[in-house]
């Protein structure tokens, strides 16, 4: 070590342990001890210089532990299980300090005046430079820009939690400090810590759809461990890990958690910039946020300014939410939103998910350093990519763009005169969101029993009223529903007996208590059926039943069970045309009813998917699934039960029901629409490829009946299978019933209109956005070239060691020039020519002026060539940093 054809070397170590990528070796090593020794440095000066320094970042994209790592060196190096030197602790603390001090080099710590110790917090974070940043990538007059347009300077924030990275209740802070608390993507973590202190009656956040049960991170399952997950934010749009927006989750996903999470990204972000925050449970977090944000510590204390803030849920999340949350969360609906989703932040999820089993064991701040560095180096990957990203979604937005809006014009053109009430409706709710009337929603409200039960009660009572005498103290409307009522505890008890088949002791007296309470209410219907329908007496009477007949299978023999001639001598006038009104209703409730017990079957799957680990979690999981499967099943049988009787009140015509029959297959969750097209997509290339491989087959004169067969089978089996054949949304997200009003009609065409509009202008602010990106991106990434350039002036020359100096000014000039090269990178991958799928795009041909420019002169390159240099002009001036007066 130290410099070549040293004279006079100086023997070190003679076993010097060495771990390498792939070897652990054992070397003897000599250090310069010549006259040049003061000049080449300490030992260890002159280790770092040869980087003999753990310099691979290798492991970074690995999720191993570092424990196996070392052991497979280990087997690598000796696979006999021969004696070897034993570093792994060394190789801990070495490969700590190394990530700490990679990150503090490339934030530019080395360069600066007030070194280390100066460093600010979430300084060492890297930066989404598509985001806006006033001051740095936005016009210096953006605050003046048209209303219409202000949406292009909106930031996105995605928040969410994970309860994979845990960590067990091992070691302290106070003797496994973070080498760099908040200085990059976790929040500092004692005042944090002291604030959750003040903050002990708050419980767990739930939706409303109440899937905080399925939540196992609860304080039920924090046994053992001083943290259970962790929340945190990225930017929406392109998945950036915002600084200091990572903090511990104690217990479960708590408001004061998340507000102080969400105010540590905030307090970078320009108080006067348009927000959209997502986040899966915003319908309840947003409550009171304004005035929980106003109680935290100063350090983070911020005042959100409401109407420059929008609150939505993620669109894949929402669609478990209730109809209210869907309607008013909606970015779908979200005037400026373009097609952001919001699932961004369970990409970042998904990559770290593999480092949880490392660190559940780690002390906090070895855990926080490592998460840290991967968080690092996840937003690195997506900052060298993101040009890629931009033109992938640029391309789809055009084309979507052009098809939406052809399609929204076709529609306009064919509503004619309503259109200027409904244009004028969706712009005064995209005004004010809070006060004026949703656009999305519907006004005429489905039938339900009770409305139906209440008309018919003032009739009756307005009978009552005329004089007209009435046959029995019950009413014939509470006679019908009473009927019905029974109905309903016989499809309950039957599905509680089917779960209960294998049930305790205790369950069964359950059952018999409700037999012997559906019993009575059977006998007390008897009486009377006596007075509104001595028809079904007489048909129960031929029927003669079984001596042993249970309650929950005794058939009710409701007016619409009986046979047109029986209804028409057996029962009292009116009770047919109550049925009939009631069972309109059951069709309308059990069919909204079903939809969301759907919506949340759909959420319980997606939450077990990417939640439930483990044994006790997936019982707790399937137990919930299994309880919503039989309401689904209760809502079901209900509706297909108002249909039967509708079909035989109408003498069998099924045309005059007014609702469609509900078969098995038709019970399901709702599809996404383009998740079904690009499946068709795939299933038709697949097709096609099977289609050349039999013709190519022929041309070659080989037996092509085996493959014909192979996919005939596969065609027979796609149509069999409900979970292949799902090529279209089921009915029962689409259609309604037919025996709706004219208001009912309008309403559809309005909440379809605006739907459309709602497509159409989305895709359109999507292109606007993506261009705006392009532009912030490019300045974003000449603003981090200038200032390293800057950070070149801030070397003291004449202070430090003259390596030291070109090392620092070599590097900083390195560093301006990989942002420019980024920069033109991200340029050529959004302006050049796209030939199709699967081919290389074509640089855009420049114009023949710009080419003559270009071209220039001899001294015109030479100044560029100054200008790549970092500007300047000489060896003196590239030594000291600056002008140089001759």
């Amino acid at each position: 070590f130290g410099h070549p054809g040293c004279g006079r070397p100086r023997a070190g170590h003679e076993s010097f342990v060495v771990v390498d990528v792939d070897y652990i070796h054992e070397v003897a090593v000599d250090f310069c001890g010549c006259e040049r020794e003061i000049e080449s440095g300490e030992d260890r000066i002159q280790l770092l210089r040869y980087r003999w320094f753990p310099a691979t970042h290798q492991t970074l994209k690995g999720k191993t532990t570092m424990y196996d790592y070392y052991s497979a060196v280990e087997k690598l190096t000796d696979g006999t299980g021969g004696p070897l030197p034993y570093r792994y602790r060394e190789f801990l603390r070495v490969t700590r300090m190394f990530r700490h001090l990679l990150m503090l080099k490339r934030g530019g710590r080395g360069h600066a005046l007030s070194g280390v110790n100066g460093t600010q917090a979430g300084e060492l974070a890297i930066r989404c430079p598509a985001c806006p940043r006033p001051g740095i990538n936005l016009p210096e007059n953006w605050e003046a820009i048209v209303p219409e347009l202000r949406y292009l300077y909106t930031f996105f924030l995605a928040l969410d939690a994970c309860f994979r990275l845990k960590r067990r209740l091992v070691s302290s802070a106070l003797r496994d400090p973070a080498l760099g608390a908040g200085w990059s993507y976790f929040c500092e973590p004692e005042p944090y810590r002291q604030y959750l202190l003040t903050v002990t009656n708050q419980t767990e956040m739930s939706t409303c759809s109440g899937l905080a049960a399925l939540d196992y991170a609860n304080t039920k399952f924090s046994r053992g461990y001083s943290v259970t997950g962790v929340g945190m934010g990225v930017c929406a749009r392109h998945e950036f890990v915002q600084p200091t927006g990572v903090g511990d989750l104690q217990k479960g996903e708590r408001y004061a958690n998340m507000d102080w999470i969400t105010a540590c990204i905030l307090r970078f972000i320009h108080a006067r910039l348009p927000k959209v925050i997502s986040y899966d449970i915003v319908c309840q977090w947003f409550k009171n946020l304004l005035e929980r944000l106003k109680d935290l510590p100063p350090l983070v204390r911020l005042t959100l300014i409401l109407h420059i803030v929008a609150f939505v849920i993620p669109k894949m999340h929402i669609h478990a939410h209730t109809l209210k949350c869907q309607l008013c969360f909606s970015l779908n609906y979200l005037a400026g939103a373009g097609q952001t989703d919001g699932e961004g932040i369970e990409r970042p999820w998904a990559n770290i998910g593999g480092v949880a089993s490392s660190t559940r064991e780690m002390g906090p701040g070895s855990r926080a350093d490592v998460l840290d560095d991967h968080w690092a180096f996840w937003n690195w990957c997506k900052l060298i990519t993101l040009g890629e990203l931009l033109r992938k979604r640029l391309d789809k937005a055009t084309r979507e763009r052009d098809i939406q809006k052809e399609a929204f014009d076709a529609f306009t053109a064919e509503q004619g005169e309503r259109v200027v009430g409904w244009e004028k409706m969706v712009v005064e709710y995209e005004a004010d969101t809070s006060n004026a009337k949703n656009p999305y929603e519907v006004t005429t409200s489905a039938l339900k029993e009770s409305d139906v039960r209440l008309k018919l009660a003032e009739e009756e009572a307005a009978d009552a009223a005329k004089g007209v005498p009435s046959l029995h103290d019950v009413s014939p409307s509470s006679f019908v529903h009473n009927g019905l009522e029974l109905e309903d505890q016989q499809r309950r008890l039957r599905v509680q007996i089917e779960l209960k088949k294998a049930g305790t002791t205790t369950q069964q007296i359950d059952i018999i208590a409700l037999r012997r309470t559906l019993s009575r209410g059977i006998v007390r219907f008897r009486k009377l059926q006596a007075t509104y329908s001595p028809g079904a007496l007489q048909a129960l009477a031929r029927r003669g039943g079984e001596a042993e007949e249970l309650p929950e299978t005794t058939p009710l023999m409701l007016p619409s069970a009986l046979t047109p001639e029986e209804r028409e001598v057996g029962c009292v006038a009116g009770v047919q045309h109550i049925e009939q009104l009631l069972r309109h209703a059951q069709c309308s409730e059990s069919l909204m009813r079903l939809r969301n017990q759907l919506h949340i079957k759909s959420r319980y799957f997606d939450y077990k998917a990417l939640h439930a680990r483990h044994q006790g979690a997936n019982t707790r999981t399937r137990s919930l699934v299994a309880r919503n499967e039989s309401k689904i099943r209760l809502h079901s049988e209900k509706y297909q039960a108002a249909w039967d009787a509708l079909r035989l009140l109408a003498g069998g015509d099924v045309s005059t029901v007014g609702w469609r029959r509900l078969r098995k297959e038709d019970v399901r969750t709702m599809e996404d629409p383009e998740e079904l097209t690009k499946r068709q997509a795939l299933r038709a290339r697949q097709d096609a490829t099977r289609q050349e491989r039999i013709r190519r087959l022929q041309e070659e004169g080989e037996d092509v009946r085996m493959h014909e067969e192979e996919a005939q089978g596969e065609e027979e089996e796609a149509v069999a299978n409900p979970a292949e054949n799902r090529r279209e949304v089921s009915w029962i997200w689409t259609e309604a019933g037919t025996t709706g009003t004219d208001a009912e009609l309008e309403d559809a065409l309005r909440i379809e209109w605006t739907k459309a509009r709602a497509r159409s202008r989305r895709w359109t602010e999507e292109v606007g956005l993506l261009k705006e990106e392009h532009r912030r991106a490019l300045i974003s990434f000449e603003h981090e070239a200038v200032k390293w350039e800057n950070r070149v002036k801030d070397i003291p020359v004449g202070g430090v060691e003259v390596g030291f100096a070109q090392g620092a000014i070599a590097y900083a000039l390195g560093q301006a020039a990989m942002y420019r090269k980024l920069a033109a990178r991200l340029d050529v991958s959004m302006t050049e020519i796209h030939r199709g799928r699967g081919r290389k795009r074509m640089p855009a041909m420049p114009a023949a002026a710009d080419e003559e420019e270009a071209a220039g002169s001899d001294d015109d390159d030479d100044e560029d060539d100054d200008e790549a240099a970092g500007g300047v002009a000489s060896d003196e001036e590239f030594f000291m940093g600056g002008e140089v007066e001759e």
